[in-house]
């Protein structure tokens, strides 16, 4: 039996088909709705919370893998209580559920955010690009967002409870792509090219198609013995101006012409956190979403290639199957397919 938890979430909904077709039972966490997509699947699921502890204790019986996949994905002030919660102390039931089991293999999904990296100067670009990979330090002096900090803090849950006996793999996807509901998580960005907005940042952003993080995940997890160690998933590093116009260019729409400049992006954000301030609303762009478009990061995955084998898929296939089941999914229901 292996369970999986963010079954509605992108990964999630790609995995759980996936680990059907492999003829795997499978038990899915779930808190509102089940996806209609898997709904036929014979999944066991399971409605419930990460933070309830009783029921990560509960839901594991009989278990022999955990692929935890669920995880606020936020840059919003208002969330930063809710990330740590549900990123950090989510993390650190499911760890603790898995000790109390014995004898379960996790997979967690972290995210690159965890690796650290260089902050971006105030009101500046960093000078050309980093290239970062798994062996990363985190910089306690630096300033990071509190999304990367809550998965950095949640993978330390997994570390201790790796000490305590665990046998577990972390991989942590770059933006992950996949035809899902794009008006949440990374998806968006394929709604912004859609939208034809004309204005871009001039930075670089490391993207990895969805189907490639299911099939490492699986490999690394049921089908080899690695254990105790993290992996980088992650296609290739683009200009963000080039992934808008392919993606533009799939949709038969106009791609982004206009680059924000440093210090259009620092008004921005001042001016949407007053906003939200006054109207309590979100704000649509944050200091840290503004200050990351113009990061110049390179992920390195080499080492998950050396331990699967498995090829990434060009960011060009990537983007055109996204945007053709997206259409595909609004041509037959009239709006996209929540997954």
């Amino acid at each position: 039996m292996i369970f999986v938890t963010g079954g509605s979430g992108l990964i999630g909904s790609f995995l759980i088909p996936a680990l059907v077709a492999r003829g795997e039972k499978v038990r899915a966490l779930y808190r509102q709705h089940i996806p209609q997509t898997l709904a036929a699947l014979g999944v066991d699921w399971v409605q419930g919370d990460l933070l309830d502890p009783l029921l990560m204790r509960q839901t594991l019986a009989g278990v022999t893998h955990v692929f935890h996949c669920a995880g606020l994905v936020s840059y919003a002030p208002q969330d930063e209580d809710a990330l740590l919660q549900i990123n950090v102390e989510g993390t650190a039931n499911v760890v603790d559920a898995c000790l109390e089991q014995g004898g379960i293999r996790l997979c967690h999904v972290s995210s690159v955010a965890a690796l650290g990296g260089a902050a971006t100067p105030e009101g500046g670009s960093l000078v050309g690009p980093q290239v970062l990979d798994e062996a990363a330090k985190w910089d306690l002096g630096a300033a990071h967002s509190a999304y990367a900090t809550s998965k950095y803090l949640g993978e330390l849950e997994v570390w201790r409870g790796i000490s305590e006996g665990l046998a577990a793999v972390i991989v942590n996807p770059s933006v992950v792509l996949g035809p899902a509901d794009w008006t949440r998580s990374s998806t968006r960005l394929l709604r912004y090219a859609h939208q034809e907005h004309r204005f871009y940042t001039p930075g670089t952003i490391n993207v990895v198609d969805v189907r490639d993080v299911v099939d490492h995940m699986l490999r690394l997890t049921l089908d080899l013995p690695v254990q105790n160690e993290r992996y980088v998933l992650s296609a290739a590093a683009l200009p963000l101006q080039e992934v808008l116009s392919q993606a533009a260019r799939c949709f038969g729409k106009k791609p982004p012409t206009t680059a924000v400049p440093d210090w259009a992006a620092e008004v921005i954000w001042r001016a949407e956190h007053v906003r939200g301030m006054l109207t309590g609303s979100r704000p649509l762009i944050t200091k840290d979403t503004a200050r990351a478009g113009r990061q110049q990061l390179v992920y390195n995955a080499a080492k998950v290639q050396r331990a699967t084998g498995l090829p990434f898929r060009s960011v060009a296939d990537t983007i055109a199957w996204c945007c053709q089941e997206l259409q595909r999914n609004v041509a037959t229901s009239g709006a996209v397919v929540v997954s």
